[in-house]
């Protein structure tokens, strides 16, 4: 006779759907997330070149550059076409991105789907009492996601992208 433990359910979430728990279980973020009709290996060749696709995904991004890495942890700077910097912790490995800085969270994820991509993206503010201003922050924050992720299409699609 097997044990509890023999017949305990799995329940395992994939890339994107981890994303999509983490954006939805976090106040004052924006998630996106769409089927891309390219391999897995080409978007995310390009989704995980943070240097030179965060900025042109996200416009309040003017740079972004890893100071250090040790495996899948990254450390990096951003800096916003205004001047304002801020320091991330990023885990970067193969469909999974996640970077927190003092006051911003965001990643991105993806799993090959049939002969495509579904890839997911996520940001938003850490701010003490968010939980309180998720409503207020809602409607500035929910455009940001599809933006950056329909950014990151036009990137693959335009000719040399990916």
């Amino acid at each position: 006779m097997g044990t509890l433990k023999d017949s305990w359910p799995l329940a395992e979430l994939d890339a994107v759907r981890r994303l999509r728990v983490i954006a939805r279980s976090t106040p004052g973020t924006s998630f996106a997330e769409q089927l891309i009709e390219a391999p897995f290996e080409r978007v995310w060749a390009l989704a995980s070149d943070l240097e030179n696709q965060l900025p042109v995904m996200i416009t309040d991004i003017g740079s972004f550059t890893v100071t250090s890495a040790a495996g899948e942890r990254l450390e990096a700077r951003a800096r916003s076409p205004l001047g304002l910097r801020a320091r991330f912790d990023v885990v970067l490995r193969p469909g999974w991105c996640l970077m927190q800085s003092r006051f911003v969270l965001g990643g991105m994820a993806a799993v090959a789907e049939g002969d495509g991509t579904r890839f997911a993206f996520f940001g938003g503010l850490r701010l003490p009492g968010a939980r309180l201003a998720d409503r207020a922050l809602q409607p500035l924050m929910s455009p940001l996601g599809a933006r950056a992720l329909r950014r990151f299409t036009d990137q693959l699609a335009a000719p040399g992208g990916g």
